[in-house]
This record gives C-alpha cells, sequence and structure tokens, in this order.
C-alpha cells in the first residue's frame, strides 16, 4: 500500500491504476515521482527469457510502488542490446532512440503535474540512460537512475549472494535468483549446470558477448534461489528511501541519485 493509501496495482508487468487512483495519489503527496522501468529483450542463456531484464526492471518498480507513494509505469521492453546480436532472439534500439523516448516521457509526465522520474534500469549495455539523468538535471529537471552499483552491492550482501557484481554479469546468481522468486515458472531447468566466468572483458563493447561465453551465460546461476531473490528485492526498496527523498525534496547533493558522479548512476554490472 503507498503512502498515500491507494496501491500502486500492477497485473503482471503492467500497472493496473486507473486515472482516478492516479488522482488520488497525488493529491495525498506534496510533490510526484513516476517510476519507470527499462529493461531488454536480450538472450540469457537457454534458461532464462529473452524478457528478463525488463521482468527484473518490473519487480524493483513493483517493490518501490508497494513502499512509496509513486506512480507506476509500464516497462520499456527493448532497448540497447547490442552486444548480445549474436544471440536469436535478441532486439535493440539505437542509445539516441532510447535517450529520447526517455526525454519524451519525462516530458509528459512533467506536463501532466508530475515532476520527478525515477528511471529503474534492468539492463547495464543502456548506459545511455546515465547521460539522460546527467543532461536532466542539469537543465533543473528531476530524474534518477536506480539502482545504483552501490545499492546492488548492498543488495547482494543482504541476501548473501555468493558471486561478485564483477563475476555476476549475465543470467548469473542475481538474475536467476529474482526470477524464481518473481517468476518462478520462466525459468528453466538447466541453470543447475550452467555456470561459466569470464572476469576480464575488457573488449566486451568492440567483441561482443559471444567472444566471451558461448551459452550466452557469465556467473554462476547454480547459486541461484528464491530466497535470495526475495531478499535482494527487500534491499532494493529499501534502497530506494534515498531517491525518493532526493526527487521529492529536490536537494542538490552532488554525486546523489539525481546527479550522478562520474563513473557512478550506471544502474548495473547487470548485461
Amino acid at each position: 500500500m503507498s503512502g498515500s493509501g491507494v496501491p500502486a496495482a500492477a497485473h503482471g508487468v503492467l500497472p493496473a491504476d486507473t486515472t482516478e487512483d492516479v488522482r488520488t495519489r497525488g493529491a495525498g503527496v506534496s510533490s510526484q515521482v513516476a517510476v519507470l522501468p527499462v529493461g531488454s529483450f536480450e538472450q540469457h542463456g537457454p534458461f532464462l527469457p529473452l524478457a528478463t531484464d525488463t521482468l527484473i526492471a518490473c519487480a524493483v518498480a513493483r517493490e518501490i510502488a508497494a513502499a512509496y507513494p509513486v506512480h507506476l509505469l509500464p516497462p520499456l521492453t527493448v532497448s540497447c542490446s547490442h552486444e548480445h546480436a549474436a544471440w536469436p532472439g535478441t532486439v535493440s534500439i539505437s542509445a539516441v532512440t532510447l535517450h529520447a523516448v526517455v526525454r519524451d516521457i519525462a516530458a509528459s509526465l512533467r506536463r501532466s503535474g508530475v515532476g520527478a522520474l525515477a528511471v529503474v534500469n534492468g539492463h547495464g549495455g543502456n548506459y545511455v540512460l546515465g547521460n539522460v539523468v546527467q543532461e536532466s538535471s542539469a537543465r533543473g529537471e528531476r530524474m534518477a537512475l536506480f539502482p545504483a552499483a552501490e545499492d546492488w552491492e548492498t543488495a547482494r550482501e543482504r541476501a548473501r549472494v555468493r558471486t561478485s557484481l564483477l563475476t555476476d554479469m549475465h543470467a548469473g546468481e542475481i538474475e536467476t535468483s529474482i526470477l524464481l522468486h518473481a517468476h518462478p515458472e520462466l525459468v528453466r531447468p538447466g541453470y543447475q549446470s550452467a555456470d561459466f566466468t569470464a572476469d576480464d572483458r575488457r573488449h566486451l563493447l568492440t567483441a561482443g558477448m559471444s567472444a566471451y561465453t558461448e551459452s550466452g551465460v557469465i556467473g554462476r546461476p547454480s547459486l541461484g534461489s528464491a530466497e535470495k531473490g526475495r531478499k535482494l528485492l527487500t534491499s532494493l526498496g529499501e534502497s530506494f528511501a534515498a531517491y525518493f527523498t532526493l526527487l521529492t525534496s529536490g536537494a542538490d547533493t552532488a554525486g546523489g541519485a539525481g546527479n550522478p558522479a562520474p563513473g557512478e548512476g550506471s544502474s548495473d554490472v547487470r548485461g
């Protein structure tokens, strides 16, 4: 239940609010914050669906909407997955397009009275989202990118995830755990024996994922569990408190959620 007393309802990955729900929730807060999940449509090995990043972004966004009076938006389901192009099913749009879409959504929200936007990124290849937030903050607009690497690290520790954020790059322990918790029906057999690590990925952007893995997996999905997934989401929901405060207060905090410091604010180390 949100702080306004109106639940931010969702049916699967789609919000189920009516316009009156949004009106009522907005009347109960001094400053409205929208939450936009951004996923991808890319290979996640033979056992996780192409929509994995979208499902995870939506799971995080639902955790946020259950705890804070936010306006939950439907997800962006195709993004910048060019490094996965060697695998069938992967679909990408350009960074320029993703940049423009997020900016247009933020502008539309402002016209309807929602002055702040939290972008929940589920795909590590969406580097351009950091630029969108930087530029928006410089224009005096309220926008944040979530989760930061620090939020993932805190969640990893609290959930007792064994692999590091470097090793757990794609379809590994974290992503498998969250899907086992949020959408167990979508996890196919085989993750228990699919572990593969490649910590030195310095040429990833040039050579693509196929230079480092045949299966599409980089990580240790065999260590995944539904309990870890639950704890990961709980921790991320708690970490959002600082972002919500920053977005609703308009505070100008260097290196904070609204204006990430250089090298920070990329939501993710996930692939």
